[in-house]
């Protein structure tokens, strides 16, 4: 279980530590302890995801501001590990009693609580394998996980830089997958940042 941090370094540390693992962690967390498998982009990803958001409509109907995809798995082309990424929007993720035992009775299990990142909540859900991150409406990290997406589906060599660091680091032994996660936060920090001085720069030339 783990989930790409697109934060700055002042909203949480780059390097999540076993102390926070265990303190995050709802139920078991079996170290991996290996290399992280990844695979070439499958035409099948965005069916998968489109499966999974009807039974996340059906618990949350009604409660939802954003259901998109995101992570690898949401960009044509490139290699992921075969986990589909979502992230939903609620009210106030914090009450967990508004959608967690909907989505629970439709297969979801909560796996990670962090009060103290913008009341973060993921569910993971099998076969097919999925991760659902919950944030309140009106968060700013669900803007930046779309804008990273949105950035990685539009500009083909920041698609190929951020692949090729995947690769590299994937070929490395992790205890925990988060640790992979984490060690590719400064290469998504500078597509981000990549991303916001073009856009300034276009906004320039636009009021030319």
């Amino acid at each position: 279980m783990s989930s790409d941090r697109i934060s700055s370094k002042a909203d949480k540390p780059t390097q999540t530590s076993e102390e926070r693992l265990a303190a995050i962690t709802v139920g078991e967390r079996t170290p991996l302890n290996n290399t992280i498998r990844l695979v070439d982009y499958d035409p099948e990803w965005p069916t998968r995801f489109s499966w999974l958001a009807t039974r996340v409509r059906e618990a949350v109907s009604g409660k939802l501001t954003v259901l998109e995809h995101v992570g690898s798995t949401s960009v044509l082309g490139l290699c992921a590990k075969p986990i589909i990424d979502m992230v939903l929007a609620v009210a106030d993720s914090s009450d967990e009693s508004s959608y967690v035992p909907a989505l629970e009775a439709r297969g979801f299990v909560l796996v990670i609580r962090e009060p103290d990142w913008y009341e973060h909540r993921c569910l993971k859900f099998s076969d097919p394998d999925a991760h659902l991150h919950v944030f309140s409406s009106g968060c700013p990290e669900v803007d930046r996980m779309l804008a990273f997406r949105n950035r990685l589906r539009l500009d083909d060599v920041d698609r190929q830089l951020y692949e090729e660091a995947k690769r590299a680091l994937a070929s490395q032994t992790w205890k925990h997958v988060q640790n992979y996660a984490d060690a590719k936060s400064e290469i998504v920090r500078m597509i981000l940042e990549r991303s916001k001085s073009n856009l300034g720069a276009s906004d320039d030339r636009s009021a030319r």
